[in-house]
């Protein structure tokens, strides 16, 4: 394949009309072309979306064509299977969460729909953070931090419940159709895409509505879609204000005016047929610290948020009392057992098997300043995996010294963190 140097004028494509840039060829014809599908490729290459092995599959799948079946009935008009719905844990809590699942070519395709959809950037207001391309979580962060420094601002912030999966359809469709107005062959793909009020659970038909469905490529794009007017108006007014998917955050310099913006964005969710998370909204008055997608915020200090602790010591003590049971069941050696609480926080921390994943480590560390956070749960990791030694929380575990804990793996979050940060 052809990686192309970006030359700065518009891509041809050849539609049925002859060659006409790319921005005015139907995205659900550019499916078919397999210049399409190389750049997608180049793209997740470039931005670490592909290991090599993946990369190589990925590249066989298009130089064989093997995407063109299922493009080709889509530009047909013809729509995907049905999704598949599963329950998975929610990271750091025993919670389940819903999410939906298309065939292996159908997530394919929706993931090269998603890369094109990136067209429409534009329309979102900036203060719409999620799924954008050239912007992170930390962009928020570090925009609000420079919005409010040297200022005494009252904080709301909410946490908006089961938001993919409760948009409501018949809403969001107009929406999307005047935003795809000039590719109506795309709006179709969504409409029946969104439309079908069925999915496969437990092998089993089951008839439901179920939003934008979680857990599939496009539903970013269309949950940003939703909430579009509703950013925009809080940019418009002039508020520091941020939304990264279904978490919001909003200041005002009294609590007056925040109250007035509060109620405006409760006013704005009923409208929407959209809950907020009770157990996570939250006032903050000028003299407290901030908590936003997982970070604490005061003056200059980032750190890890109280939230984001708890949450990760309740996966610690959950999966070393899993590791207990069945190391005892099985009659296994305690220190295999130790491997495997480190090999699998490692993991989590550090790396990753899935490359749409961004682990731990990337999320936080490039916008911490302060270490506090990670030395807590560096300590409570190293308390589970002692405990595993004995099936005891109690001072015997220190027999197993930091340096035996080393020489099992162990990697403390606060090392790597002062690692990472003397490579920059």
């Amino acid at each position: 394949m052809n990686l192309t140097r970006d030359t700065g004028q518009l891509p041809l494509i050849r539609g049925l009309g002859g060659l006409k840039p790319a921005s005015l060829v139907s995205i659900i014809s550019q499916l078919t072309l397999q210049e399409t599908w190389e750049e997608f490729l180049a793209y997740r290459l470039l931005k670490g979306r592909f290991n090599w092995h993946e990369f190589d599959e990925a590249d066989a799948f298009v130089e064989k064509k093997n995407y063109l079946p299922l493009a080709t009935k889509i530009a047909l008009g013809e729509g995907l299977g049905l999704p598949t719905k599963k329950l998975i844990n929610k990271m750091g809590s025993g919670k389940k969460r819903v999410v939906y699942s298309f065939a292996p070519d159908e997530m394919l395709i929706l993931k090269l729909i998603t890369f094109l959809l990136y067209k429409y950037d534009d329309l979102f207001a900036p203060n719409c953070y999620a799924f954008r391309r050239g912007l992170k979580a930390s962009d928020a962060v570090f925009k609000i931090n420079k919005a409010i420094r040297g200022q005494k601002m009252w904080a709301y912030k909410l946490d908006i419940h089961d938001y993919f999966n409760s948009i409501d359809i018949d809403i969001l469709l107009p929406m999307l159709k005047e935003m795809l107005a000039d590719d109506l062959s795309l709006y179709h793909f969504f409409e029946k895409l969104l439309t079908t009020n069925l999915a496969i659970s437990n092998s089993q038909v089951i008839k439901e509505k179920h939003g934008v469905m979680a857990g599939t490529p496009t539903a970013p794009f269309l949950a940003d879609v939703y909430l579009k007017e509703v950013d925009r108006y809080y940019y418009n007014k002039g508020v520091t204000y941020a939304r990264y998917s279904d978490d919001i955050i909003m200041f005002a310099p009294d609590y007056d005016t925040l109250q007035q913006y509060k109620d405006q964005m409760c006013y704005f969710l009923a409208q929407y047929h959209l809950e907020v998370n009770p157990e996570k909204e939250k006032i903050y008055s000028p003299d407290e610290a901030y908590e936003f997608l997982g970070f604490k915020c005061h003056d200059h200090d980032i750190d890890i948020s109280e939230a984001t602790k708890k949450k990760m010591k309740g996966k610690i003590s959950r999966k070393a009392r899993s590791l207990l049971r069945w190391s005892h069941k099985n009659h296994i050696d305690p220190e295999k057992a130790m491997k495997g609480l480190i090999n699998y926080f490692n993991r989590k921390f550090f790396e990753s098997d899935d490359p749409e994943t961004l682990t731990w480590s990337r999320w936080f560390f490039p916008v911490i300043n302060q270490t506090e956070g990670m030395k807590e749960i560096d300590h409570y990791l190293q308390q589970n995996i002692r405990f595993l030694s004995t099936g005891k929380h109690n001072r015997t575990n220190y027999r197993v010294d930091y340096e035996q804990l080393k020489a099992l793996g162990y990697r403390s979050l606060v090392n790597e963190y002062y690692k990472s940060s003397t490579k920059e």
